[in-house]
Parts: structure tokens; sequence; C-alpha cells
């Protein structure tokens, strides 16, 4: 996605002392990583992601039923990225609920997006792919229906024909444009090869996780440990050095799944420096709230931050001290969006957190919102809350 949202503008930096709450979260500057928001507010994690899973699906489900359509307020464009991440909120919905009807909409939407899609899951971008190949993969392990994982396959022999030897490495970010690598189109396929090997043992997966993320982590990663987002995208071999949260997030867990696969604790580290860093920066989180990416792609782009970064904190295996910090955060970024950033009674959610959402919603949008309640409802069940 990262050519399509190219001249999103970067939002300035903003002090920490700048950003206050407002009147029901107490009316004064709140420090990096609080507590709470309120402790007058009762979250009620799990009973809201009901409601945003009920809400999301009536109001953007296609009139034909196979795909869910670009806004709410009339544009019935499908694109093919989100409906991934919809199978994802859908599947996080069925592993906490275990209701039939959210095994219903997986399988329905699994099949409309190939219909769609023109009765094939490939696709020209093989970031979009990846989105696809993961959900699926995912809903395979909670269903053990044999569609999702033919699915996931199908769309694995495909992403693979983009790596390539330019720019030492790597895979495309789309099939037009062989030479442009990002971290998009190499984090997530990282994170799918590192699962189908848990999964099937086939050491050529493994293999190839592990020569993807040696590449990407030599091109785009800094020092301080944050992920940058492509390079060659003009044709020049420079670095586009923009901090986007989803590739914070998949950095994140590239490395972690490398981990589970491996045991190795140099991928947990890394995992843990990117966390780190990423939870302090106060471009990507001024004064620790998820920054407005705008809608369009970057309305997904939080969500799937707070995806992976759930993930690390559900992790035993980090330390204590950066589990309670990565926990925290993420608290206060689900109680502000519980609190400011969902408007009721529609249930639909805006691209700043802090703020109520006015005019249209987009499905991206919406997504990355369902994707941090059923997040935090996973958190507080798990006592990280």
């Amino acid at each position: 996605m990262t050519l399509k949202i190219q001249n999103i503008t970067r939002l300035a930096l903003v002090s920490v002392t700048a950003l206050t709450l407002t009147s029901c979260l107490k009316d004064k500057p709140f420090a990096l990583f609080p507590n709470q928001v309120s402790a007058k507010i009762n979250y009620t994690f799990a009973a809201t992601a009901d409601t945003l899973q009920e809400k999301t699906y009536t109001t953007f489900l296609s009139a034909n039923g196979n795909y869910f359509v670009q806004n709410n307020s009339g544009n019935t464009n499908y694109n093919y990225w989100p409906q991934a991440h919809t199978l994802d909120v859908f599947t996080d919905a069925f592993l906490r609920t275990k209701n039939d009807i959210y095994k219903q909409r997986m399988k329905s939407l699994l099949n409309g997006t190939y219909k769609t899609n023109g009765n094939k899951y490939e696709n020209e971008y093989y970031d979009d792919m990846e989105w696809l190949a993961l959900a699926s993969l995912r809903a395979y392990d909670a269903t053990k229906d044999a569609d999702y994982l033919s699915a996931a396959k199908i769309l694995w022999t495909d992403i693979k024909t983009g790596k390539n030897a330019n720019q030492g490495g790597g895979i495309a970010w789309r099939k037009s444009q062989p030479t442009y690598k990002n971290t998009p189109a190499n984090a997530p396929a990282i994170i799918f090869a590192a699962r189908l090997y848990q999964l099937e043992k086939n050491s050529a997966d493994l293999d190839l996780a592990k020569e993807l993320y040696i590449w990407l982590k030599g091109k785009l990663l800094d020092g301080s440990g944050i992920i940058w987002d492509g390079i060659n995208s003009k044709g020049d071999s420079q670095i586009d050095k923009n901090k986007f949260t989803y590739n914070q997030g998949v950095f994140i867990g590239a490395a972690l799944e490398l981990y589970n696969a491996t045991g190795d604790g140099t991928y947990l580290n890394d995992a843990i420096k990117t966390a780190d860093a990423t939870t302090k920066d106060l471009d990507i989180a001024p004064g620790g709230l998820l920054k407005n990416e705008g809608q369009g792609d970057g309305g997904l782009f939080k969500g799937i931050l707070v995806r992976y970064l759930t993930l690390l904190t559900l992790k035993n295996d980090v330390p204590q001290a950066n589990r309670d910090a990565y926990a925290n955060f993420l608290k206060f970024n689900a109680q502000t969006l519980f609190a400011k950033g969902i408007g009721r009674p529609d249930f639909m959610v805006s691209p700043d957190w802090k703020s109520a959402p006015s005019g249209s919603t987009d499905l991206t949008t919406q997504i990355s919102g369902v994707t941090t309640l059923e997040a935090a409802a996973t958190l507080k069940a798990a006592g990280k809350f």
C-alpha cells in the first residue's frame, strides 16, 4: 500500500504537554503511557467488540453479500486488502466467543473474495496477497477448514515469485514494479513463512523467512529500532523514511514469529527493541496515543500495529517490565478509542482515536477500530489490563 498513500501528510510533532484530555478523560495533560484514561468509565471491551462486529457487518456488507464496501456513505467499491483484515477480525471474534456466526462470516468472505476478485485469489500487489494469506492461515488454525489452507498456499506460491535480486533481495511491492521493495511486502511474508513452517515443518519456508528477514533488517531497520517504509520507490535506491504505524507492527510480528519458529533470542530482542522504540516515538504515538494516519489505506495502519504488539505483550518470554509497558500503551489507546473515537449509537470509528468520527467512515478505519477492541478484550481476559 505504500505508494497508494505516499501523499499522506506527515503529522507535525505534537508535544506531550500540549495534548490534553477532554471532559470524560479528566481535562488535564496526560503522561506517556498513563495507567488509565478515566476510572469512571466502564470499559466493556468484549461487549463493545460484539457491537462493533455487528455494526460493521450490517453497515459495510455489499448488496450481493460477497465483500465489504469502501465506506458507509454509499461508495460500494471493492478493495482487496481490507477484506483480508475483515477476515482477521471475524477470526478474532470467533476465537473469543466460539460463536459459529463468525465462522460462517469467515467462510462467506473467503468465498466472496475469490468471486469478486475474478474467481482467483491472486492479485497485482504482493503485500495485498500476503495479508489474505496471513488471514487465511489464521482462519485455518482456528477452524481446521482445509479451504483456508488451500487459499493460503495458492497465494504463497504466487507471493514467492516476487522475490528477486534487485536491491540485494527481498520481495517486490507489486508485479509491475519489481525493483521497488518495502516493509509491507516483506515483513508479512516473513510472518507467513515462519507460521507455515511451524505448521508443516518445511525447511524451505523457514529458510526463506530468514533470508527475507536478513534483507529487511539490513536495508530498512534504523539503529533506533524503527523500520522504514521502503527502498527504490523512485528508481534512485533511496530509502523512503516514513514512519507508518503498521510497518512497525509487522516488523515486530516478523521478529516474534521467527523467534517462535527457531527459539533464537536475537529475533525476540529485535522485536522488543522495535516495540520499545515505537511506543516511545513521538511521531508515531505523540503522548502515547497512536497518530491519525487518515482514512483510505492509512485508516487500517494502527490496527495492524495493535495486532502484532498484542502478540508480543502476551509472550511470556518477553521481560515483565517490557510486557507491562506494552500493555499500558495498548490499554491507553484502547480506552481512548472506546471513550472518544467511537460514535454512538452507530458505532462508527474515527481515524483520530481522541476525537469523535465526522462524515463518512471507511471500512479500513472501521476495521482498525474493531481490531483494537478485539485486542483489548483479549488482553483484558488475559489479565493484562
